[in-house]
């Protein structure tokens, strides 16, 4: 047996004993990432329909998730189109989700819709943007104003123009005073 021949085995011999004193790791325990897999700023999204473009979605700081699901952590606001084009209204607030199984956007924290046509106006903590139904809901509490009229109540559904809605448990409305800030 040459040189080589007489290192080799015992360098093998080693790697080998190594090899099987290693410690056997359960792979059940080790956790799956779950935090953000990709990162974009200043983000536009267009939804449209037969090449028309029905919204535009807005933010700062998007944040894309393994699930294909979306965090806006530095707000989120949602232009709406009428058929010509026009703004029709908005939504905007302090921070957005989007889940992809759902298809649904989630906007919270101070949440503002705007009814530019109608100059309707939406304040929550909480609201849901469906797109397939085009409808906003939230089960949360809701304070709706409409010229010098106030609505409160909790929970509301609309469309997501927020030209038509249901105001649920309303807990009172009031006319605003000539004057009085909101």
């Amino acid at each position: 047996m040459g040189v080589i021949g007489r290192l080799s085995f015992p360098f093998v011999g080693l790697v080998l004993c190594l090899y099987s004193c290693g410690e056997e790791v359960d792979s059940s325990i080790l956790e799956t990432y779950k935090g953000p897999i990709g990162l974009a700023m200043d983000i536009e999204l267009f939804h449209s329909d037969s090449t028309i473009i029905r919204t535009q979605v807005k933010a700062k700081k998007q944040m894309k998730f393994g699930t294909g699901d979306l965090e806006f952590p530095e707000g989120i606001e949602i232009f709406f189109f009428d058929k010509d084009g026009n703004t029709s209204s908005t939504m905007r607030a302090d921070k957005g989700y989007y889940d992809k199984t759902k298809n649904i956007y989630r906007g919270e924290g101070d949440v503002q819709v705007h009814n530019l046509e109608k100059d309707q106006k939406l304040s929550s903590e909480e609201l849901y943007w469906d797109p397939n139904s085009k409808k906003i809901y939230t089960e949360k509490f809701v304070t709706i104003q409409e010229k010098e009229t106030i609505f409160n109540g909790t929970g509301m559904e609309a469309d997501d123009r927020f030209s038509v809605y249901k105001l649920f448990k309303v807990t009172n409305s009031r006319t605003i005073l000539s004057g009085e800030e909101l």
